[in-house]
């Protein structure tokens, strides 16, 4: 060991090193003497020698640490070291004497292993199921089909990593989820999101296979060994079986083996088995089901069809837009519409879908000449397009609509009106916004066609500008059924004009009148309601225009939408004509008159109870995110978890906290780490609630979310739903956690001075500046509020290790730190580590639990010079 300055401490790395060096030369000059028959006994003697020598230095696990820092040190000399294993290793062929022999292949084993010396990892073999996995799947099949499936592959992985979960469990959970997610979603539209996720986003996406550190091979034994599990199962498999109507799992092995996860025997193998179990089970065959069509098999005939509808559409129709017509009129018959965007969304193809529609709402795109015939084919194609364009914003998220960019600055009519005049949820609009009032000659002569007209004529209406200008056309009328210019049969008569031709404008004039109606008191509100009724009641006449049946129920489900919230809140009844289309999922969750808090906490215990978190609960903690805002989000669940004492429910309920932040982890973790956290190891009232174990839970909780914040963070990925929440403003994160950047000559003064320069390191007040190391300021002083957060959490816990009193708040740091050890991978020191003070190195190992050589390896950043010196200081004081 050595007591002296870092630098003393480097040399004694070096001095190990050549010392290894020297007795491996020794050993191979001698095992080559052994050959000889002058001298045998000698020559063995000798090598006896050596061997032990290098046994009893390689024994113990503080000099191979110190090995492994001098390796990085001196490459060169490292490579020596690897020339003299290899003629150990060619002189040793010869040596009969077997003792010497295994004594010889048990050092140099041991010497190629000091490389790795961190990265051996056990694995969880008590566990079978592991609820932060299902929660995960479970979050993104309910809430987010339409993102990229890499992200998710990637948190699941960390998952994976993080709580150390073998593959063919990790497999089987993924698949359970997937099967519960099918089970309990609510029929029409998620059902079939579902069954796209399940079959087209989980099953095709080989749940990215580059991401696997295991050859090919073991991969496929892996995928096999997970279905096994999964046929164990089999009330699970029968209720999916009964939902779906067909043999779900030879269905999916069928998938798996198209994208070679299975080799064909396994697959076999695999389906005999579950048709046998099905023979047990006689409900699956009851005859009523034989004419239903099974969701799993149209959804994975319409992934083609959605490949050939988008050629399709790419074609030239400026000529001839019939074809294109009738390509679009099927696409809205029966359920096939739902079918086709759920393929589209699960397979990333529903924003190119939706731009194409875009283009044809644009006015230039067909120049027939106007005749009768031609002007009712425009009519239609520009209504069928809107319709489904609201359509997919409703059920996907306006965002799947947005495009990137558009030529010469020129924003396309529908994302205009979606933007500025569409009721979403949580999206108050303002029914005086200049976007509702356009240029009032157009207004006069739309209301005046309207009302004259008993037959709206098709060859002279620009729709664009009839959708835009319905809002302020149906103020006017409303002005005047309110005077009682118009009497109702007028209004009726205007009704019909609106809706019997084209449906999307009924869709703006609904729009419109949902933002009117919300500014109006009680008593002023019921011609307006009653204007919206009539909107949305269907006309039944002879001369509607083609598919008026199947526009009417894609408008009216729209309509009901739109109206949801405003119903709710003048406790209005509308009733939308039964259009088999279903009614809203997972809306009204919450109970009327209960406080949010109670509604959490309520929820919370029970999803604890369950120990698995379902889709409902899913949607529920998001209302209550939205509702209450992050910061209220976050304490109140911390406060939950604070209350489990014993291990096994402290445990789970990471498990499940992790999953329910991966609604918005970026934030949640922000709060978590900058807010939090700071206030319970600050203020000594509350150091009673860091005990073991909810505390030591709670360490464990933050160091996920860390470093899953910050690996997503790193790769810029902030999955659409997250980006979609309105942000609350979280206070300036750099008037919170200053750092001193105004004196820079100071700053380079500290980081150049020696890490033992006493007064720096004993001084109470520290800034960030002198207890960070160069490449750690640049990487902190970027404007980047994770990056601050962290920083300023491993200052502050960098204080408590040197504070004169310690208690539970020190030993969560500990806990903290060890979690931070547990989690890393070997090599990853780009993780959140690299915030921590060097400083913390030494404090750190004065902690009984921490003191090892191999855990000062793990938190220090051996890339750094400066690491290295920090490392070997520490471990040689040991």
């Amino acid at each position: 060991s050595c007591h002296g300055n870092a630098e003393e401490c480097i040399g004694l790395c070096r001095a190990l090193m050549s010392a290894l060096n020297w007795l491996l030369r020794c050993a191979a000059f001698y095992a080559e003497k052994v050959k000889e028959t002058l001298g045998q006994a000698v020559a063995e003697s000798q090598l006896k020698m050596c061997l032990e020598r290098l046994e009893k230095m390689l024994g113990s696990t503080k000099n191979r640490a110190l090995i492994h820092i001098a390796k990085l040190e001196e490459i060169s000399s490292w490579s020596t070291v690897e020339q003299a294993l290899v003629e150990l290793g060619e002189n040793l062929n010869s040596l009969s004497s077997s003792p010497l022999r295994s004594q010889a292949d048990n050092c140099v084993s041991i010497i190629k292993s000091i490389p790795t010396m961190l990265s051996v990892r056990s694995e969880q073999l008590n566990k079978t199921g592991f609820p932060t996995v299902h929660a995960v799947v479970l979050l993104e099949g309910t809430m987010n089909l339409t993102g990229e499936i890499q992200p998710l592959v990637e948190q699941l992985m960390m998952v994976k990593r993080m709580q150390r979960i073998p593959t063919p469990l990790f497999m089987l959970e993924i698949w359970k989820a997937c099967f519960v997610g099918l089970i309990e979603s609510p029929e029409g539209t998620e059902e079939l999101k579902w069954t796209a996720f399940t079959f087209l986003k989980v099953g095709t996406s080989k749940l990215g296979l580059s991401a696997w550190p295991c050859p090919q091979q073991d991969f496929t034994e892996d995928v096999n060994c997970a279905f096994e599990f999964l046929l164990k199962l089999t009330p699970l498999l029968n209720k999916a079986d009964q939902r779906c109507n067909c043999n779900c799992m030879s269905l999916l092995l069928q998938e798996c083996s198209k994208q070679g996860l299975l080799s064909e025997a396994n697959m076999d193998n695999l389906i005999t088995k579950r048709t046998a179990d099905r023979e047990h089970a006689p409900h699956l065959k009851s005859a009523e089901n034989a004419n239903i069509q099974p969701n799993p098999r149209l959804i994975l005939r319409a992934e083609p069809t959605v490949t050939n509808i988008l050629k399709t559409m790419d074609a030239d129709h400026s000529k001839s837009p019939e074809g294109l017509l009738g390509v679009l009129g099927h696409m809205l018959s029966g359920k096939s519409l739902d079918l086709l965007l759920a393929a589209a969304a699960a397979t990333g193809k529903l924003k190119s879908f939706a731009q194409k529609f875009i283009k044809l709402e644009m006015p230039k795109v067909f120049i027939s000449p106007p005749s009768a015939k031609g002007a009712s084919v425009r009519a239609l194609l520009f209504d069928i397009s809107f319709l489904m364009l609201c359509h997919v914003a409703q059920t996907y998220g306006s965002e799947v609509i947005l495009s990137e960019s558009s030529p010469a600055g020129e924003v396309p009519f529908f994302e205009t009106w979606m933007l500025t005049c569409m009721p979403e949820e949580g999206k108050i609009l303002n029914p005086d916004h200049p976007c509702f009032r356009p240029d009032s000659t157009k207004v006069e002569s739309l209301v005046a066609l309207l009302n004259n007209s008993s037959e709206m004529k098709l060859v002279q209406m620009k729709w664009h500008e009839a959708c835009l200008s319905i809002s302020a056309a149906i103020l006017e009328i409303l002005n005047a059924w309110e005077n009682s210019v118009l009497t109702f049969e007028s209004i009726q008569k205007i009704t019909d004009n609106i809706k019997g031709k084209v449906c999307s404008m009924a869709v703006c004039a609904v729009a419109w009148l949902v933002a009117h109606v919300r500014m109006l008191g009680l008593d002023e509100r019921e011609k307006s309601l009653q204007m919206i009724r009539q909107l949305a009641t269907p006309l039944y006449s002879e001369n509607t225009l083609q598919f008026y049946n199947e526009r009417v129920v894609i408008m009216s489900s729209i309509l009901e939408h739109m109206c949801v919230d405003v119903l709710q809140q003048t406790a209005t009844q509308i009733k939308f004509p039964s259009t088999g289309m279903d009614t809203i999922p997972y809306w009204n969750l919450l109970p009327p008159k209960k406080p949010i808090k109670e509604v959490l906490t309520g929820v919370f215990t029970k999803v604890l109870e369950k120990g698995w978190v379902d889709s409902r609960s899913i949607h529920i903690f998001n209302t209550l995110l939205h509702m209450g805002g992050v910061y209220w989000f976050c304490n109140n669940l911390v406060k939950e978890l604070l209350k489990e004492t014993r291990k096994e429910h402290a445990l789970r309920a990471v498990e499940l906290l992790y999953a329910i932040f991966c609604l918005d982890m970026q934030q949640l973790t922000l709060t978590l780490l900058g807010h939090i956290l700071t206030n319970l190891l600050t203020d000594s009232s509350k150091w009673h609630s860091l005990m073991d174990p909810p505390g030591k839970a709670l360490a464990k909780l933050s160091v996920w979310c860390a470093l899953s914040s910050y690996s997503s963070h790193h790769k810029g990925q902030v999955s659409s739903r997250q980006k979609k929440r309105h942000r609350e403003d979280i206070e300036d994160y750099i008037s919170l956690f200053p750092l001193d950047d105004a004196q820079p000559s100071k700053l380079m003064r500290l980081l150049s001075s020696n890490e033992e320069d006493a007064n720096i390191l004993s001084s109470p007040n520290r800034s960030m500046s002198s207890s960070l190391s160069a490449s750690q300021l640049h990487a902190v002083s970027m404007r980047d509020p994770l990056k601050r957060v962290l920083a300023n959490l491993f200052l502050l816990m960098s204080a408590i290790l040197g504070a004169k009193t310690a208690g539970t708040h020190t030993q969560f740091v500990q806990w903290f730190m060890e979690e931070c050890v547990d989690c890393l991978e070997q090599g990853s020191h780009s993780s959140i580590l690299q915030f921590m003070p060097f400083s913390m190195v030494s404090e750190l190992v004065k902690v009984s639990t921490m003191s090892s050589p191999k855990i000062v390896l793990a938190i220090t950043d051996l890339t750094l010079p400066l690491g290295r010196r920090v490392a070997a200081k520490a471990i040689a004081a040991l």
